[in-house]
């Protein structure tokens, strides 16, 4: 099983054809293996995903799936390498384990739509809480982040083959970063991780339990990212690529201010455009 310290990119042989020509060599190739969720031993979903950062990604899925109300809910963590893949072996208090089981349903990787699964239409398009995080910044502490992103992706460097999820400070530093095949599992272990590092407090009680910072992405925004983010009381979302038509309506039903197209020199604000100056 990989960690954050062991291997997690493997060298293969591979034959490049450019310009006519045939030339052979190495090539660095990210890993990707299925993952399963397991809460108190029953299975709950798999994911494919890069085997690092597992107990970021467990806690910070758990939480922006809406499974526990609060980091101190995991109570024991572990994961065991079989002969398929990884399974992330959770044990979650009694009462949220009811309502997983009320509400379970046999869903799969989401490499795509993020909806396969679901039952009826009420279940596939969830409404987060109202944002609070009263946090501003300004365009250029966007554009600063967006410059230092592309040093930080050891993995993206190496392989060329992850999405990445940082968290950064008002400033536009870049001060937690995870990277996955997967672009929902890259900011499910981001929020895992700034859980675990003391940067948010769970819950809404309080203008920013998230912390003075915003979530630079490297995907597109989709719906899903949005609603992740809310789930964190998240008041800033940047992400590389467009948004898409519901992310902007979730955005502006939660009070999420959404930044899309994030390249240096030009990025597109297109909700809640108060809180960059």
């Amino acid at each position: 099983m990989a960690t954050r310290n062991s291997s997690i990119v493997r060298t293969l042989r591979r034959t490049v054809w450019q310009q006519g020509a045939l030339s052979s060599g190495e090539d660095q190739v990210v890993t990707e293996c299925a993952i399963a969720l397991v809460y108190n031993g029953i299975s709950h979903v798999v994911m494919m995903a890069t085997p690092v950062d597992l107990e970021d990604f467990a806690l910070g899925f758990s939480l922006s799936e809406g499974i526990l109300r609060s980091a101190n809910q995991l109570l024991d963590f572990e994961a065991v390498a079989t002969q398929d893949g990884i399974e992330l072996s959770l044990s979650i208090p009694a009462e949220m384990f009811s309502l997983l089981k009320k509400r379970r349903r046999n869903l799969v990787g989401r490499t795509g739509c993020g909806l396969c699964g679901a039952e009826s239409l009420a279940q596939a398009i969830t409404q987060p809480h109202k944002v609070t995080s009263q946090v501003a910044t300004s365009h250029a502490s966007v554009q600063q982040a967006i410059l230092a992103l592309e040093d930080t992706q050891n993995l993206q460097k190496a392989t060329g083959a992850t999405h990445a999820a940082a968290w950064c400070d008002s400033k536009g530093n870049i001060l937690l970063l995870r990277e996955d095949v997967g672009r929902h599992n890259a900011l499910d272990k981001l929020l895992g991780a700034c859980y675990r590092a003391g940067l948010f407090t769970p819950g809404f009680s309080k203008p920013d339990s998230s912390g003075e910072g915003f979530l630079l992405v490297t995907s597109r925004a989709s719906y899903e990212m949005v609603a992740k983010a809310a789930s964190a009381n998240i008041g800033i979302l940047v992400a590389f690529s467009g948004p898409t038509s519901l992310a902007i309506e979730l955005a502006n039903n939660c009070n999420l201010t959404l930044i899309g197209f994030a390249r240096p020199g030009r990025h597109v604000v297109y909700t809640r455009p108060e809180r960059l100056t």
